[in-house]
């Protein structure tokens, strides 16, 4: 048998739905396009990645992707652009086999 809210936690209940309803378009995710190479054979890619909400700026996802790609014998060369689940489509088109890959 469920016992309902009782009045006085109404208010409380009401409050903590709110602000998970607020924080949850913090939780967008957020994309680095990059262009990285790797020498010996000398080759060059441009990827995308999935970057943390707090990296969601060039400067911000160069120093998180930089020891990723670095894991994986590439040196990264430059951030090209930032974007949401938006650009994701255009993003696997360029991206390719690097594709969400670090």
């Amino acid at each position: 048998m469920k016992r309902p809210i009782p009045a006085v936690m109404a208010p409380v209940v009401l409050a903590v739905v709110a602000v998970m309803a607020l924080a949850a378009p913090a939780q967008a995710a957020c994309y680095a396009q990059y262009k990285a190479k790797q020498d010996n054979p000398l080759r060059f890619h441009v990827g995308v990645a999935e970057v943390a909400d707090a990296d969601c700026s060039k400067a911000a996802a160069k120093r998180a992707l930089a020891p990723r790609l670095a894991q994986g014998g590439w040196t990264l060369l430059n951030v090209i652009d930032i974007f949401g689940p938006e650009g994701l489509d255009e993003g696997k088109a360029s991206a390719r086999e690097y594709f969400l890959r670090y």
